[in-house]
């Protein structure tokens, strides 16, 4: 008598699923599905890189159809919107919803546009990628001679893509003015002070303007009103204001930190068949801050893990390092680079970023 198959369904086609996928070996009587809205996903390492114009698109974008295939898996076009932990059944916007034995979440975070009226009409949010890419690239494309570029949100995230937004239209032969706006005392926190004097250094040389201890009221289709009714003109407007979970996981009846989804060192969520990773999870045993290093980290272990929760066997346990290397991109081939407080910067550590980059990327292409 045949045994029923049993099914292994990963929300999100995140990082950490790209690589779980990559070196997935099929098991007998498991089917494994992959639910993702777009054929492909952005590669968020390259994004500032493309938005200078250093990248094409197709570059920093993991193609999930060949991935999929590849794996024995099976692509479904669609976003989740819920889960039904009850019978186990993923539910998905189309209508539709599939079976599942074991669960993983990969679904980043929701767009970061602030609680602002006017925000979701008329500006950019930075994530999702995708959405920004596209319309940024329109923008390039019909950009006036003087551009006027306001930027919401003075983390490193912010910084730069200030900056690879001040040079590519620099590059385009565009006289940009660039702000950025912070409604703390400084910008770039948690980076060393090194650091963080090298990428204001260089914001001076593309003349970016940094607005601290500012609020934004509202936002108009040509300007940014401040809290104080100062009024920026602005013809581009991007957000870049910090992580904001997934409204939908709310209703899954998860233990949530936030409006992230609670793991522990296996990344289980509080029921067993779920995990979750990457951006939209929330380590309860060693919080880090929302970077794509820990999701690529998290890879190996998940696709142990969930090999071990489907057959039986014991799970592995992550343990995120403590700090980690950032580096930062400048706009034009220069990047700084921060870890425990140290302050490195030049043409060759861009060169470095490129090759991870590239190397990461050609992974999924080999």
């Amino acid at each position: 008598m045949e045994r029923e198959p049993r099914d292994l369904v990963l929300i999100g086609g995140g990082h950490a699923h790209a690589l779980v996928l990559l070196g997935w070996k099929p098991l007998p009587d498991l089917r494994v599905t992959l639910i993702n809205p777009q054929p492909a996903a952005p590669y968020t390492g390259m994004l500032p890189g493309h938005v200078a114009g250093h990248y094409r698109r197709s570059e920093m974008m993991i193609d999930l159809v060949d991935l999929a295939r590849r794996a024995g898996a099976r692509l479904v076009l669609d976003c989740a919107t819920g889960i039904d932990r009850q019978a186990k059944r993923v539910l998905l916007a189309g209508g539709d919803s599939l079976p599942y034995d074991v669960a993983s979440l990969d679904v980043g975070i929701a767009s970061d546009l602030p609680q602002v009226p006017g925000a979701e009409d008329h500006a950019v949010a930075a994530k999702p990628l995708g959405p920004y890419a596209d319309r940024w690239d329109a923008f390039v494309a019909q950009a006036p001679a003087e551009p006027q570029i306001v930027v919401i949100g003075g983390g490193t995230g912010g910084i730069e893509l200030a900056m690879a937004q001040a040079f590519r239209l620099q590059s385009a032969g565009a006289r940009p003015r660039v702000t950025v706006i912070e409604r703390a005392a400084q910008v770039l926190p948690g980076l060393g002070a090194g650091a963080r004097r090298a990428l204001l250094t260089r914001m001076a040389g593309f003349g970016i303007r940094i607005l601290t201890r500012t609020e934004v009221a509202r936002i108009e289709p040509d300007a940014v009103i401040l809290g104080c009714g100062t009024r920026l003109p602005s013809d581009f407007t991007l957000t870049v204001t910090g992580a904001q979970p997934q409204a939908w996981l709310a209703g899954t009846g998860l233990a949530l930190e936030r409006g992230f989804v609670r793991v522990g060192p296996t990344l289980q969520s509080s029921d067993p068949a779920i995990f979750a990773v990457g951006d939209c999870a929330h380590l309860s045993h060693a919080p880090r801050p929302k970077a794509g290093v820990f999701a690529v980290r998290e890879a190996p272990i998940l696709g142990h893990n969930l090999g071990a929760a489907l057959l039986g066997g014991p799970l592995r346990r992550y343990r995120p390092q403590r700090d980690y290397l950032k580096l930062i991109s400048c706009g034009a081939r220069v990047a700084v680079a921060d870890k425990f407080g140290l302050r490195l910067e030049g043409a060759w550590l861009w060169r470095w970023k490129d090759r991870i980059d590239r190397r990461f990327m050609q992974q999924f292409r080999d």
